[in-house]
């Protein structure tokens, strides 16, 4: 009668306990706002995104360049050694709602006084036993805390991939504007080269007497301000090799070139699709989701903890002394507990909020990054389109400013104008060459910027 009253005061103790529980809310997650209809500045119908888009330039080097850094780039390593530690961490937290056995074993040696006889006795005693142990889980919080490790490896392996994406996208950027430096670069040097001969020819006339000591300083003057441009751009590409050295995974060193950069073919556009379908091509927004998943169930896992809970126990074994004659004696155990929480100062009420918090946290990131997925896909089609119709007035500016650079070296050389005018002319048109180049690497960079906006063809594989 008395075991039957234990029980019975146990359940009513466990019952008021998971009353009191269910009394914690937390605030709902906060909402998310609709994707847009449709894009402000969608190109026409284009080609289905590949993930080997890179081999749309049409050149070995840029394809070698990435597969290089898609296979040695530290980044990449880290990442991929993330995913073997959340797939650890899965697996030891879907151990926790398996039994545990264990084996134990103890042995000692005394010598004591026996009470009857008080003559000194030495024994040995030795006792080896299987013990086993079993929780259950009765609200499911053994198994929330395993899908929290199974939504945590998803966002470790959805990690990985969006960092692919950006070491593919960082070293295609990273070589057009390399080749765009270089072609600039050439530039330059012809221009000094130009630059060279005509303060030679400057020198000569002003010698003869033929032209004045100002058209000689304006001519030195002309050779100084390209000269500087050489060691600047030589600067620049020299950096762009040491960057593109650490995406490769590798200490600093020269890069291999492919096709010039006007031979560098533009490729196709991608097909953009409508704003929705952004949120199933990127691997960021895949993390951001199994990242919610994640703290969903951290929550639920939280909340149960303020449930009772049930552990079982037993375990097996013999007990041998040299003090008993016969064979060993078997001893067993089999038993119970409930472990309900009355009072912990609100440090599990805590956890439980502390939880919902990082649930919100979860979903505003998520939210913050399909808002900047949006806005990177407008951005680079913008730039696709502007950066087209810029270049396009850089290169008619340039036909013209050669133009007016031959008619003003005629002017010159005929006596109509003075030398200052044709060195404007050479000046403007140095800068104008230089320009449209530029504008030919950022509009080739665009392209990629679309490419990686759009999840560069990823596709959420089985896990």
């Amino acid at each position: 009668m008395s075991r039957l009253r234990t029980l019975a005061r146990t359940a009513a103790l466990a019952a008021a306990t998971a009353a009191l529980a269910a009394c914690v809310t937390v605030a709902p997650p906060p909402a998310l706002d609709a994707p847009p209809a449709a894009w402000r500045d969608a190109p026409g119908a284009g080609i289905a995104v590949q993930r080997d888009w890179w081999r749309g330039y049409n050149d070995p080097a840029l394809s070698q360049l990435v597969e290089t850094a898609l296979e040695h780039n530290t980044d990449l390593r880290l990442a991929a050694a993330r995913v073997a530690e959340a797939r650890a961490l899965l697996d030891a937290q879907g151990a926790q709602q398996w039994p545990t056995l264990d084996l134990a074993g103890s042995a000692t040696r005394a010598r004591s006084v026996g009470a009857a006889t008080g003559r000194p006795n030495l024994s040995t005693v030795s006792q080896p036993q299987f013990q086993a142990a079993y929780e259950v889980d009765l609200w499911g919080r053994l198994g929330s805390l395993t899908d929290a490790a199974r939504a945590n490896l998803l966002a470790s392996q959805t990690g990985a991939d969006s960092v692919r994406l950006s070491v593919a996208a960082a070293v295609a950027s990273g070589y057009l504007g390399l080749r765009a430096s270089d072609a600039r670069l050439d530039v330059a040097r012809r221009t000094l080269a130009s630059r060279e001969n005509a303060l030679k020819l400057a020198q000569r006339r002003y010698d003869t007497g033929y032209t004045s000591r100002l058209e000689l300083a304006q001519a030195q003057a002309e050779y100084r301000a390209t000269a500087q441009v050489v060691p600047q751009l030589a600067l620049a590409i020299r950096r762009q090799e040491d960057a593109l050295s650490v995406l490769l995974g590798r200490a600093p060193q020269p890069i291999q070139r492919g096709r010039p950069l006007a031979e560098i073919a533009a490729p196709a556009l991608p097909a953009a699709g409508v704003p929705s379908q952004l949120l199933r091509r990127r691997p960021d927004i895949a993390q951001g989701e199994a990242q919610i998943a994640a703290s969903d169930a951290s929550l639920a896992a939280a909340r149960a903890q303020l449930l009772p809970s049930l552990r079982l126990t037993g375990s097996i074994g013999s007990l041998e002394s040299s003090l008993l004659h016969g064979d060993p004696i078997r001893v067993w155990s089999v038993g119970g507990s409930v472990l309900a929480p009355l009072f912990n100062a609100g440090r599990l009420r805590a956890g439980v909020h502390a939880s919902a918090a990082r649930r919100d946290q979860a979903v505003l990131g998520y939210q913050k990054t399909v808002l900047t997925a949006f806005a990177e896909v407008e951005d680079a089609m913008a730039a696709i389109a502007h950066l087209r119709e810029q270049r396009e007035q850089a290169v008619q500016q340039q036909q013209a400013l050669a133009e007016a650079l031959r008619i003003a070296h005629n002017r010159y050389n005929e006596g109509y104008a003075s030398y200052l005018e044709e060195l404007d002319a050479q000046r403007n048109l140095f800068n104008a060459e230089l320009t449209a180049l530029q504008l030919q690497g950022d509009a080739l960079t665009a392209e990629v910027n679309l490419y990686k906006a759009l999840g560069g063809g990823w596709e959420a594989a089985a896990r």
